[in-house]
């Protein structure tokens, strides 16, 4: 199971205006620890970044799935909320997770979310869905080097 944490980097970054502007941009990234979360984003923010940059935070997230999709250029989170029902008591219960979503807009988050929700049998119900300010999502692949997915 893959742990997420969001690390956020600050930099100097050249605005459209030609104004250089220190920004700090969130990236999510899959990590064993947080000392390799922060490793990881720094290899893979060193090839897009001119000049100096910093990790200003490291934090846990807590993530159940990712749903890619590469025309996508947002990230949204899912609250969804899982229904299951005690056998010996007959009462309802709801389990609430996160999950994360590639998509353009809105409505195309809400199809990607379906589409990939398709073959699960629990009953369950979107508590909300909501654009994250997430510039990128930089995931491990099978073979142990680091994967792009945005």
């Amino acid at each position: 199971m893959s742990q997420w944490f969001e690390c956020k980097v600050k930099y100097d970054k050249m605005m459209e205006n030609g104004i250089m502007k220190s920004v700090s941009e969130p990236y999510l990234v899959d990590a064993l620890s947080f000392t390799e979360a922060e490793a990881r984003i720094t290899e893979e923010m060193r090839p897009f970044i001119s000049g100096e940059f910093s990790i200003a935070t490291v934090k846990r997230e807590k993530i159940a799935e990712i749903f890619y999709n590469e025309s996508g250029d947002k990230w949204y989170k899912v609250k969804t909320v899982f229904i299951t029902l005690d056998e010996r008591s007959g009462v309802e219960k709801k389990t609430s997770c996160t999950m994360l979503v590639q998509a353009d807009c809105f409505k195309s988050a809400l199809d990607n979310f379906m589409e990939g929700m398709k073959g699960t049998l629990a009953d369950f119900e979107i508590a909300s869905i909501v654009e994250t300010p997430l510039m990128d999502v930089f995931r491990e692949n099978l073979s142990g080097n680091s994967a792009n997915n945005g």
